[in-house]
């Protein structure tokens, strides 16, 4: 019989015995990704070669193409919801969400999904760290840097979320119990941390796969082929690459209000000059609706067209989200000539829905596969928001950044700084990222009393922080988050 090893982490039951996953077929990257947990074995079959090393990645990347996470409530679900991006969504499935009361079954259940889902990746990626200094020798080329400094990466990424929602942002107290960082394999309950604590690991994980991952093609510039190593190094956009890490380093260090150091990552993502904006034709021929060239990080999910079907449908499902016609124009003032307004919304078919419009980022693009199937997770639009605020900190104006990104998107340039510099970055922010789930973000490390669309003070109501799932409070015994 099989032994399985269970451990605690965080207050939560997980299995450190990772999931095997159906045959590889290493031709590409999409097909990697693609893969679904089929049966479980021991950790150390798993790690006996690096092809388990290989599929082991792949499950963590695999879990977070979750409805309960990435693949819905972490980016246009929930976190919409609670920015109030959308005009029409399904408000059964979000019950007092959109006025912050996180008490009732539906919040509570959405939070504990979120806490669960996250948790879990992470054990999955500790058990990658667990076992691969010891396994040196199974790896060919620069596949150890290159599969560790994602594992790194991605245990940052997943943390860093869960701080996000669990945890009170910087500007309001970073001194205030937070979450776990989990990063061994334990039957002890890892201690929880304050927020100022939790960020520092995250800066540490994504320093150290920083380092791992200077062999990364995606830098190095070397060609990868479907001949090299079945063409596994391909398609470095689909997983937590050197830029992707600089993009998180800078996402974090607004967090931690370390301005310098976040403008330096973000000038590192933009000047490498890998990630050019979308070309408008492409978009307007519905051949690249992700911004796929503009991509440092997103999630493959061989389901999007269901996705689309269920919550983008122009046809008219009950599960929707959508904006209306007149919101529509005021998020883009006006600007009916801005590709964001043109191409990335369609008009509803249904007759009694007639002034709907519905986003189409997540509705898989024609053409070449390179373009379909991405869910963004790190765009480097946002690296250039990043950028005109700490420019705006350091100089007292933002324009340049600003302007860059309106000229991508065919919008006029400002010939001068806003009256209210920080109200016209969240709207640019929600016109640029709508659906992707940074928004709430911004208006929680911007401790914002209003958010556009409700009347809401969420400062008062401690609206931007999730309260701890039920199971931490008693039987970890965490101490108040919020």
């Amino acid at each position: 019989m099989m032994k399985k090893n269970i451990y605690k982490k965080g207050g939560w039951l997980l299995s450190a015995a990772l999931l095997t996953f159906h045959s590889l077929l290493f031709m590409s990257c999409n097909d990697w990704l693609s893969v679904q947990p089929n049966s479980q074995v021991e950790s150390d079959e798993l790690f006996s070669d690096e092809r388990g090393y290989k599929e082991s990645l792949a499950g963590v990347y695999s879990s977070m193409v979750s409805s309960a996470t990435y693949a819905k409530e972490m980016t246009f679900g929930a976190m919409g919801v609670l920015a109030h991006e959308w005009v029409n969504y399904p408000s059964a499935s979000y019950g007092d969400m959109p006025e912050y009361d996180y008490s009732g079954t539906v919040p509570t259940n959405i939070t504990a999904a979120i806490w669960q889902n996250n948790y879990n990746a992470i054990a999955n990626a500790n058990n990658i760290l667990a076992h691969i200094d010891a396994d040196k020798q199974v790896f060919t080329a620069n596949n150890y840097n290159i599969i560790k400094g994602e594992a790194l990466a991605l245990r940052a990424f997943l943390h860093f979320d869960l701080l996000r929602c669990f945890g009170v942002s910087c500007e309001v107290n970073a001194s205030m119990p937070a979450i776990p960082y989990v990063t061994v394999m334990s039957y002890e309950v890892s201690p929880q941390l304050t927020v100022r604590e939790v960020a520092q690991k995250v800066i540490d994980d994504l320093n150290a796969a920083e380092e791992l991952l200077r062999v990364d093609p995606i830098l190095t510039g070397e060609e990868i082929s479907e001949m090299t190593d079945n063409g596994y190094l391909m398609n470095r956009q689909m997983h937590l690459n050197y830029y992707a890490v600089k993009g998180l380093q800078a996402r974090v260090y607004m967090w931690t209000k370390e301005y310098d150091k976040a403008l330096a990552a973000a000038n590192v993502v933009i000047n490498s000059e890998a990630f050019p904006w979308a070309d408008y034709s492409m978009m307007m021929n519905g051949e690249d609706n992700s911004l796929a060239t503009e991509q440092l990080f997103a999630l493959n999910n061989v389901n999007l067209q269901t996705l689309a079907d269920t919550y983008f449908n122009v046809e008219y499902s009950s599960s929707n989200f959508s904006l209306d016609q007149q919101n529509l124009q005021e998020y883009y003032d006006n600007q009916t000539a801005d590709y964001r307004y043109l191409y990335l919304f369609r008009n509803s078919t249904y007759a009694d829905q007639i002034d709907y419009r519905y986003l189409q980022k997540f509705t898989p693009s024609g053409g070449d596969s390179y373009y379909t199937n991405k869910m963004p997770l790190l765009r480097v639009a946002e690296m250039y928001l990043i950028k005109a605020e700490c420019d705006f900190r350091s100089t007292g104006s933002g324009l340049a950044a600003l302007n860059a990104l309106r000229a991508a998107r065919n919008v006029p340039a400002l010939d001068a700084n806003p009256d209210d510099f920080y109200s016209e970055l969240v709207r640019e922010y929600r016109r640029e990222l709508i659906g992707e789930g940074q928004l709430f973000f911004l208006y929680k490390r911007l401790n914002r009393e209003s958010i556009i669309g409700t009347d809401a003070d969420v400062v008062a109501l401690k609206g931007y922080t999730f309260p701890l799932p039920q199971s931490e409070t008693t039987a970890a015994q965490r101490q108040a988050n919020r």
